[in-house]
């Protein structure tokens, strides 16, 4: 299971002050409360997970060990010192005739020590012949950091063309490929940039996507759509507007006697193709604008009505 990041978890910087968790996890904490989500389960989740990163980012010694080491760090026993003495050393055996893993987690000697369990799913494989517990690329597997997850935002033009955005993880600056037709809830998995690992690869940084809401475009499956608003006169008589696609300006044509709803399709001009697949169309929804309220509407509304003297829903039946 990929390891979430405790800051992201709160929606806090890597910088903030005591001030700003205290206050981001007051809100989520009340957001997530079982009394106020009775019988969700995923709002417990979340409530445990809120209530976690508070421990850790509140309490200074905490946040230090947490910084340095990720969730590591805080399991009981652990020996930072010890730890970078192992990390120095390339992973191998103890150096310089000092203390062996047992040292890092605290433990009394070689032979009373379970590294299964002090490990856990921190650390995989066997030992290798060098006598580390974390195992080699010859002999049992090597060792491997965990998944970092975290979440990335987006606004919907990026989502739809693509593109590139920082990020900043561990207080590492990393550069990020956004997919063309990114949706809500997409996941990006981002090779070694996750956990680091002691004489291993590191983990990976899995991404998922939320995508900021758009005054008139949205992505609905596979295509784009957008509101187009038309006046009256404009859907009576039919009308050439000009409207922004991702490829551009371009004209649509609104035929005569269009209503209100009516959806009209621009093929080929929504989400930008790539290799493997062909561009998306844009679908284009009409909103016949509400006439103004001014004196020369009513005059216009009386003669409306000598025209339309019917009502059009004589028909309507359950």
């Amino acid at each position: 299971m990929a390891e979430q990041d405790l800051y992201s978890v709160l929606g806090v910087s890597r910088d903030a002050d005591a001030e700003a968790i205290k206050k981001a996890y007051r809100v989520l904490a009340l957001k997530y409360h079982p009394d106020r989500n009775p019988g969700d389960k995923k709002a417990e989740e979340s409530f445990k997970s809120v209530n976690h990163a508070n421990e850790v980012l509140s309490d200074p010694k905490k946040r230090k060990l947490y910084d340095d080491f990720g969730e590591m760090g805080l399991r009981e026993g652990f020996n930072p010192d010890a730890y970078r003495q192992w990390q120095s050393a390339g992973g191998g055996g103890a150096p310089h005739g000092g203390g062996g893993f047992e040292d890092i987690f605290g433990g009394a000697g070689g032979g009373n020590v379970d590294f299964s369990e002090l490990f856990g799913q921190y650390f995989q494989g066997g030992r290798g012949s060098g006598g580390s517990p974390f195992g080699s690329a010859g002999r049992g597997r090597p060792m491997r950091g965990r998944d970092l997850e975290s979440e990335v935002t987006i606004d919907l033009p990026l989502a739809v063309r693509g593109g590139e955005v920082s990020l900043s993880i561990r207080g590492e600056s990393v550069r990020v490929r956004i997919p063309a037709g990114a949706k809500e809830g997409t996941r990006l998995r981002i090779a070694g940039k996750g956990m680091p690992a002691p004489g291993g690869q590191p983990g990976d940084l899995v991404l998922s996507v939320k995508v900021e809401a758009h005054p008139w475009f949205w992505i609905e499956e596979d295509d784009l759509h957008v509101r187009l608003p038309v006046a009256l006169v404009e859907a009576w008589k039919g009308t050439k507007i000009t409207i922004p696609t991702p490829q551009g300006e371009v004209t649509l044509r609104v035929p005569p006697h269009t209503a209100h709803g009516a959806k009209l399709r621009l093929r080929g001009k929504g989400i930008p193709g790539s290799a493997r697949r062909e561009a998306s169309d844009l679908m284009v929804h009409i909103e016949v604008a509400a006439l103004p309220d001014a004196p020369e509407t009513a005059e216009a509304i009386k003669v409306l009505e000598t025209v339309q003297a019917t009502v059009p829903r004589d028909e309507l039946r359950f």
